[in-house]
């Protein structure tokens, strides 16, 4: 019986090993995510949700920069959309339940040349109970913007870090990213 689950792990590895799949950031600090993230400067983004937007990616992209800072070759330029719309009503026409969607449409430009060189949207939306009181439902609100934040910020470095991956933002001198396309 060993025996078999060893032969059969082993074979699954082999069939895992040519499917193509390898990490992301495979070369660590010096592969093509890294270095592509690490010329990435955050523009401002207008508003409360701007400015939790673009300290949420400021932290992810510092973090991939083993805390350098930002670069000045990419600038993502980002545009939100935040709504919230009230979706459970009862018989006196009073909101029992609201949806708050932060939808954010970037590009990722060529600082140079002004080129666009990603261009992509990422949202994100979050229930809210409306209780009786007020307050509570700001702080509601409030604590699904800051989560909204953050997994907009995440969907928007993980595509990033693809596009990187795949060959793009790299500069002509620059060697292609191994088993890049």
């Amino acid at each position: 019986m060993r025996a078999l689950i060893v032969s059969t792990i082993a074979a699954v590895s082999l069939l895992l090993g040519g499917c193509g799949l390898r990490p992301l950031y495979a070369s660590g600090s010096d592969g093509a995510v890294a270095t592509i993230l690490a010329d990435i400067d955050v523009a401002p983004i207008e508003g409360h949700n701007g400015w939790l937007v673009r300290n949420a990616l400021r932290d992810r992209l510092v973090a991939a920069q083993n805390g350098q800072g930002a670069g000045k070759r990419l600038r993502l330029d980002v545009r939100l959309e935040d709504s919230i719309t009230g979706f459970g009503v009862r018989a006196d026409d009073a909101v029992t339940r609201e949806r708050r969607t932060l939808r954010a449409r970037y590009q990722l430009v060529d600082a140079g040349s002004g080129e666009v060189l990603l261009d992509a949207t990422a949202f994100s939306d979050s229930g809210i109970d409306v209780v009786g009181s007020e307050y509570a439902t700001i702080a509601a609100e409030s604590t699904a913007l800051e989560r909204l934040s953050q997994a907009v910020a995440d969907q928007m470095i993980a595509r990033i870090a693809v596009f990187a991956d795949r060959g793009g933002g790299r500069t002509s001198d620059a060697p292609p990213a191994p088993g890049g396309q």
